[in-house]
């Protein structure tokens, strides 16, 4: 195990990865910009590093500056967390030429994820199920017409480098298609400094579940079963549960052995190893392959709590070269967890709202778990995601995770800035979540105001 790390991000997730980090012996180094100089991930590590001013493109993205961090530290190893620089695989690299180790996957898998038109066709012919859709990028308006008739509409169109929801738009006829292929190339090329997009056949209310994937650099791979996340508001997700209502209680084994099948399937196709994400649709008794996440999700708690594996642990112990000593069989899971996402918006309007916390009191109680990155007192800037915490709830059962649940979000006292709290309440009250009836289109159904 390496001695020193360096944690390439910011917020809550710099803060988790010390924690585990520390508890492991490792000491840590944050990385800040002038906007975070004040929060507690920065005051709680072992060495601080400013590496530029707010703007991400001159801190948090600029590769010359971490490396620098990293070398003026003597880190020998690099966490990059999720978002900014997580899955780029010029960093990975610049890492190894650096002598750095990177904890993630290795560089020629990240490449291999990169196009996701590209990953589409190595996974299918791995057998995985994938979305019917083009076969690559499409190069222009007119190809995506002809292309669309042969998939059916409504189509999905979607930026090949890219990922979160941008640059992904549905079409749900040609003089649709027309308009939306020209947006999502402008976005493509405003956020990933590429045009290319690809259509898939659109579903209008399907299920988003996704399968968490270890493996270490020695050939062994398991996955750690599933979560739900289908809440979402464009594109984003804002409630993520384990494990999904769709197989909680043993319901839908046959479609959930093939979706586990598929994720390891996929996992290997990619020559994947440390910890990733692979991401299905669900409708009608079919699972469709979406993409791999080569990275730690956001919402990987949830899988922490339910089956007792030590996600950041592993991730640092194989990136360090040990072997993955867990067997798939030692996979099990133990009651439910849900995941809430508490921004720092307007919970009717979805505007930002940055400014001052001015009170700042996380909730207690059996089973409450947050995961912060701020704390009384610091501001929610504009600068970067609007995220301040993630508040994660398990009980024995899914119910008592959900009473559990709306008692902590009641408890949670924010003032000087809204926040998506009240939005969390009304889906929580739902009778369709506490049904378990989810789609990605949930929210604009249920949990109006």
């Amino acid at each position: 195990m390496f001695k020193k790390l360096l944690i390439a991000n910011r917020g809550e997730i710099s803060r988790r990865i010390g924690v585990v980090a520390r508890s492991m012996g490792v000491s840590t180094v944050a990385v800040y910009s002038d906007a975070d100089a004040e929060l507690p991930f920065v005051r709680e590590a072992d060495e601080a590093v400013r590496i530029g001013p707010a703007p991400a493109k001159d801190s948090y993205l600029s590769i010359p500056a971490i490396l620098e961090a990293a070398k003026k530290t003597g880190a020998e190893a690099i966490h990059p967390g999720y978002g900014f620089l997580s899955e780029n695989a010029e960093f990975a690299s610049a890492c190894q030429a650096a002598g750095i180790v990177f904890v993630g996957p290795p560089p020629e898998a990240m490449l291999r994820m990169k196009d996701k038109s590209q990953a589409r066709k190595l996974v299918a012919a791995a057998g995985v199920p994938v979305v019917p859709g083009t076969e690559g990028v499409v190069p222009d308006v007119a190809t995506a017409l002809t292309e669309a008739e042969g998939i059916g509409y409504p189509v999905l169109c979607k930026a090949a480098g890219g990922g979160g929801g941008i640059g992904m738009a549905a079409a749900k006829d040609p003089a649709e298609l027309e308009k939306v292929f020209r947006q999502c190339t402008d976005r493509a090329k405003a956020a990933f400094g590429r045009e290319g997009v690809y259509l898939e056949r659109y579903f209008p209310a399907p299920r988003h579940i996704e399968v968490q994937i270890l493996g270490d650099h020695h050939g062994h791979l398991i996955h750690g079963l599933e979560r739900e996340c289908s809440i979402q508001r464009r594109h984003q997700k804002v409630v993520e549960e384990a494990p999904s209502p769709l197989f909680a209680g043993g319901k839908h084994p046959e479609v959930a052995q093939k979706l586990f099948s598929a994720a390891v399937a996929a996992a290997r196709a990619f020559g994947y190893a440390n910890a990733g994400t692979v991401e299905f649709l669900y409708s009608e008794g079919n699972v469709y392959f979406i993409e791999m996440n080569a990275r730690l999700q956001v919402e990987h708690p949830v899988t922490e709590l339910t089956t007792g594996l030590d996600l950041i642990g592993w991730q640092l112990r194989i990136a360090s070269g040990e072997w993955l000593t867990v067997r798939q069989e030692d996979v099990t899971r133990k009651g439910a967890a849900l995941e809430f996402r508490i921004y720092a918006e307007d919970p009717v309007k979805f505007f930002p709202s940055p400014g001052p916390l001015k009170v700042f009191v996380p909730p207690t109680g059996e089973g409450v778990r947050l995961d912060s990155g701020y704390a009384e007192g610091n501001t929610v800037t504009p600068n970067y995601d609007p995220m301040i915490a993630k508040l994660i709830v398990s009980g024995a059962t899914r119910a008592q995770a959900i009473e559990r649940s709306i008692g902590a979000l009641e408890q949670f006292r924010i003032e000087g800035i809204k926040t998506n709290i009240p939005l969390h309440l009304r889906i929580l009250r739902s009778e369709a979540f506490r049904a378990g009836a989810l789609d990605t289109r949930f929210l604009e159904h249920h949990a109006k105001p």
